[in-house]
């Protein structure tokens, strides 16, 4: 079993078992049928991925890592609004009529900042940071600007990471380590989705600045099975799961925004199949 199988698994059984309903609550989430989508919910969920001994794509479905890596590339490299620039449709119900999401997400990364240094996004500040000033306990990323919210077609879920580098006894390369903040997440839709997609962003940086990856921590504040998903999230923890999948990164790119979806793959991935038409609650 994989650790993110493991992980995966347990987060479930206790959202499960031990969760909050909003069953009868007033909440903002629908069906397409325009029935109140409900949950059952945890409250501060933290998982630990240890990047060192594993790449955390669970077996029990496959994730796309090239979809999820092309997604994260277009807020984190390509600083972009615009869901013309993707493959996938993910973010077609929030779009306008244009294309764009508003002022959210790469929107936000492609702002420039006034910093003693001079003037950058928040991107180029962190890997700034990593390669100037790497002991830095500073180095982050915000999506969740206020002033911003409401023009932004869907509020940030995946908001913020925070980038912490340790010497580790023996090795002659820095650690890198990150914590995800999520202020949401729809377990079934999008946990393992979100947790592959940052662990790749880890690795990209780590090798642009030459370290060696160590933990992705995930926390997330609201943890949460929909009404209508709860079935399959039980189907989906009943499998068997196979050994983590070998994870390959181009090591010839050592410029962050060189690299593209096709720079990085899982090796020997072996997964259950896939579940067909998921119902997203909107």
């Amino acid at each position: 079993m994989s650790m993110a199988d493991e992980i995966f698994i347990s987060m479930c059984k206790d959202i499960l078992e031990n969760g909050t309903s909003t069953e009868g609550e007033k909440v903002r989430p629908h069906w397409e049928d325009g029935t109140p989508a409900y949950t059952i919910k945890k409250f501060g969920v933290v998982n630990r991925y240890d990047l060192r001994k594993e790449f955390p794509a669970f077996t029990l479905r496959k994730t796309k890592i090239k979809s999820a890596t092309e997604e994260m590339l277009w807020i984190w490299q390509q600083k972009s609004n615009d869901i013309h620039w993707l493959h996938s449709h993910i973010w077609d119900e929030w779009a306008d009529e244009n294309g764009r999401i508003g002022k959210a997400y790469g929107y936000q990364m492609g702002v420039k900042h006034q910093y003693k240094e001079g003037m950058m996004d928040q991107v180029d500040r962190v890997i700034w940071d990593l390669k100037n000033n790497p002991f830095s306990r500073r180095i982050m990323t915000n999506l969740y600007v206020h002033q911003d919210l409401h023009e932004m077609n869907l509020y940030p879920c995946a908001y913020s990471m925070t980038f912490n580098v340790t010497q580790e006894k023996g090795s002659d390369k820095l650690t890198l380590n990150a914590i995800l903040n999520q202020r949401s997440q729809d377990v079934l839709m999008a946990n393992n989705w979100n947790v592959v997609q940052y662990a790749v962003l880890v690795h990209m940086l780590a090798q642009v600045c030459d370290m060696q990856v160590g933990e992705l921590v995930h926390v997330i504040a609201d943890a949460h099975i929909y009404d209508r998903h709860v079935e399959l999230v039980k189907e989906l923890i009943s499998r068997k799961p196979y050994p983590a999948p070998d994870f390959w990164i181009n090591p010839d790119i050592h410029d962050f925004y060189q690299f593209t979806r096709d720079d990085v793959k899982l090796e020997n991935y072996q997964t259950g199949p896939q579940i067909e038409d998921i119902p997203v609650a909107i």
